[in-house]
Formats: structure tokens, C-alpha cells, sequence
């Protein structure tokens, strides 16, 4: 029973956070709702960290959940530029970095996620960069705006989506770059080698140099500049600037400290929650980066990193916390642009778990749709220049039918008809 009298606190100010307690006041939540994160800055998106925000093509301000004054008007009590160091769960309160005591009746944890450091000499140097936050950003566009004035060198440690992604502002500010990654084509851990190369040859393309199957050793400077990067190899890159972008780890030190449930790092890490998104504690919940849900439509506990999780895991957290049947199982959905490149990721296929690739459309045009499939069932779609079919695709693969793969590589048949049409 949810009544006026109750306290619910969220510990996180990014969407996740900001969108739960939205949901909660929309909800009809009349009880005190207490935000604290640990950024001086409002609750803001993250994607325009690499996208428009980091291009200049968007504005600081558009990066922004809510208004500053809508936190005030939906009496959401803010508290940022706080740490929370404890959970105690007995007395059922949080403890801040000032000593400050806030009791809750219930809480979500969405602490998100931070870069992952690389372990090598010369991380310390002033030209080394991390994304992940606002001010991560601010610096690294005005770094770009310099190499790119001065034809400067960037090099990037990972191409995952967060390397690629600033490779191509970088390339648009008219830097260098030069990319690092230990596997053999950009996004292998993420769509495979087939869909992978097609990333790969965009931003050759573009200008962008590749050193595949190599990991970075060492990086040289002087007078606390950064000159170089050295390999695993014996290669060395020239470098003004370095840019980590190995990946993101589950900010979960709060939740192992107060004795929930995590899920080991081997198998994605984060905090352990069901399909309504409650932890192990009963009066504790948690959504976004954090979270690893158990997901009712891919029949297993998944942690996705990316903006549509935490656009609609913090309603569904909330609505969780207001005592409301909730099933959170929606399709993991996630979009990136890249020069004249924007595509759209439906689904969960990491490699090993498909066993055919079926493309729609023109890949040489850059207008197509790739289906991953298992046992001729869709278990993801990507639409790369392709618009206005995301609800079709995701159609497909909550139905669980076969398809006849013909029949998909087919623009002429539409994909509401495909689920269920076996071949022959």
C-alpha cells in the first residue's frame, strides 16, 4: 500500500532517475520523491555526449531531461553533487558523503555505469580522455576543435559504439584518427564480424585508420603531454590526444556493500533484479546501466547500456516502487549516427547465439536491414538509412516465429506478413 506519508528516494541523476521520478509524481504519487546524484549538473542524456552535444551541433542545454525549474513544480527534492556512501537496509536509509541521514520507504539504485580505465603507463598525461559525462564532454569537444584547427592526432582506444562515434566528430572537426582495438573489425562483440566490416569500411572511408588485434601498451609524452601510443605489437602511434573507450562497468559498489545480489562481471556484471525490477531487498529496486533484469521475452537475465533502457526502465522501476503489476520486457533498442550513417538496433544476438544473417535492401548503398537469426528465428534486426520500421522488427522478434529467410531478404514482401511464413 503506497500512501502520502511514504518516502521514495532514487539514487542516480541520469535518465533512469530522472524519468522514474517523472513517473512517479504522473503516477499519482503524493509522498515525498528525493533525487540524489552525484553531478552538480541537472539529470541529462547521455547519447548528445557523442553525438550532436559533442559535434556542435546541439546545444548544452539540450541535453537536458527536464527543465531545472520542472523539479520544483513536480516537488521532486533534489540533491546533487551528493554521494551516497551506504545503504542501510535494516533502518532502511541511505547515508551522503556530508553525513547527511535520508530515510526511505522504498529506493532505486540508478547509480549507472563508468568507463573503464586502461591498466597501462601514462594514463596520468593531460591528454587523456574518458566519455561519460557532461563535463567529459565539454572537454573533449574542445579538444576536437583544436586537433581539428591544428591537425592534430587522436587515437582511440576500443571501437565499440562510444570509439566510433567519436571518431566520426573527430573526423568532422578534421582531426586524424587513428583507432586501436584487439579484435579483427570495429563492433565485433557487438554484431559480428559480417555487420562489423560494414562499420569498419565507413570510417575507412572517412579517413579513420584501424590497428585491429592489437591492445595499447604504453603512453609516451613529455612535460605531461601525451606524444605517442605504443602496442602490444611493437607499433607506435603519434598522438596529441588518447581516448579510452574500452567499454563501461555497472556502478555497483553501493548494492555489493549493502549485501544485494550482483551478477559476476564474467556474466555482464550488475544488480540483480527481477522482471519487475526489484533486487534481492524488497523495498529496493534498480534500472538503467545498472540493472541486470531477467527478461520474461529473451528468456534470460540481460544488462543493456543504452538510452531506451533507461528512458523506459525508470517508469517501469517506478511503477514497481507504487506496488503496480510490472513486467519489464520490452526489446533492447539501441541507435547510433555516423556521418552520412544512422541506423537503428533492435533485439539481442551477441555472437555465438545466431547462426545465419539475412540482409533486406542495398548494403553497398548503405539502405538496408540485417536480420540475425537462430533456428530461423529473428533474434535481432539492425536498419541501417532504413526509417519507420522498428515496430515491425521488433514485431518479429517478440512473435518467436520462424521465417522464411527469402522472404525477409525481400523489400517487395512486407515485414508485417513475414511472422510464421516458413520456406517451402
Amino acid at each position: 500500500m503506497v500512501d502520502g506519508e511514504q518516502t521514495f528516494v532514487i539514487v542516480g541523476g541520469g535518465l533512469a532517475g530522472a524519468k522514474a521520478a517523472e513517473t512517479l509524481r504522473s503516477e499519482g504519487f503524493t509522498g515525498r520523491v528525493i533525487l540524489i546524484g552525484d553531478e552538480r549538473d541537472h539529470p541529462y542524456e547521455r547519447p548528445p555526449l557523442s553525438k550532436g552535444y559533442l559535434q556542435g551541433k546541439d546545444s548544452r542545454e539540450s541535453v537536458f531531461v527536464h527543465e531545472p525549474a520542472w523539479y520544483a513544480q513536480a516537488d521532486v527534492e533534489l540533491h546533487l553533487g551528493q554521494s551516497v556512501v551506504a545503504v542501510d537496509r535494516a533502518a532502511r536509509a541511505v547515508r551522503l558523503g556530508d553525513g547527511t541521514v535520508v530515510h526511505y520507504d522504498k529506493l532505486l539504485l540508478a547509480t549507472g555505469a563508468e568507463p573503464r580505465r586502461l591498466d597501462v603507463p601514462g594514463t596520468g598525461l593531460a591528454g587523456v580522455h574518458h566519455l561519460r559525462r557532461l563535463a567529459h564532454a565539454e572537454r573533449l569537444r574542445q579538444v576536437l576543435t583544436g586537433l581539428g584547427r591544428e591537425n592534430g592526432r587522436l587515437v582511440i582506444a576500443g571501437a565499440g559504439w562510444i570509439g566510433l562515434e567519436v571518431a566520426a566528430a573527430a573526423r568532422g572537426y578534421g582531426a586524424e584518427v587513428t583507432v586501436v582495438e584487439p579484435e579483427p573489425t570495429a563492433l565485433h562483440h557487438v554484431l559480428g564480424p559480417e555487420l562489423g566490416q560494414f562499420f569498419t569500411d565507413l570510417h575507412t572511408e572517412h579517413g579513420v585508420g584501424f590497428h585491429f588485434g592489437a591492445r595499447l601498451t604504453e603512453i609516451t609524452g613529455q612535460d605531461g603531454m601525451v606524444l605517442a601510443v605504443r602496442t602490444d605489437d611493437g607499433e607506435e602511434h603519434p598522438a596529441h590526444d588518447v581516448l579510452a573507450a574500452i567499454g563501461a562497468a555497472p556502478r555497483t559498489a553501493l548494492a555489493e556493500a549493502a549485501g544485494l545480489a550482483v551478477v559476476d562481471r564474467a556474466d555482464g556484471g550488475g544488480i540483480a533484479v527481477d522482471a519487475a525490477l526489484r533486487t534481492s531487498d524488497p523495498d529496493i529496486y534498480a534500472a538503467g546501466d545498472v540493472a541486470a533484469a531477467e527478461n520474461p521475452l529473451l528468456g534470460s537475465r540481460i544488462r543493456v547500456e543504452h538510452w531506451a533502457n533507461a528512458l523506459n526502465g525508470g517508469p517501469a522501476a517506478a511503477r514497481s516502487m507504487l506496488g503496480r503489476d510490472t513486467v519489464y520486457d520490452r526489446v533492447p533498442y539501441f541507435y547510433s549516427d555516423q556521418y552520412d550513417v544512422g541506423m537503428e538496433y533492435s533485439g539481442w544476438a551477441p555472437p555465438g547465439s545466431y547462426d545465419q544473417i539475412v540482409l533486406r535492401g542495398d548494403a553497398g548503398k548503405r539502405e538496408f536491414i540485417a536480420f540475425w537469426l537462430a533456428g530461423g528465428r529473428v533474434l535481432a534486426g539492425m536498419n541501417v538509412n532504413v526509417w519507420d520500421v522498428t515496430e515491425p522488427v521488433q514485431e518479429l522478434i517478440r512473435s518467436g516465429a520462424p521465417v522464411d529467410p527469402e522472404a525477409l531478404a525481400d523489400p517487395s514482401v512486407p515485414l508485417t506478413e513475414l511472422a510464421g511464413r516458413v520456406s517451402g
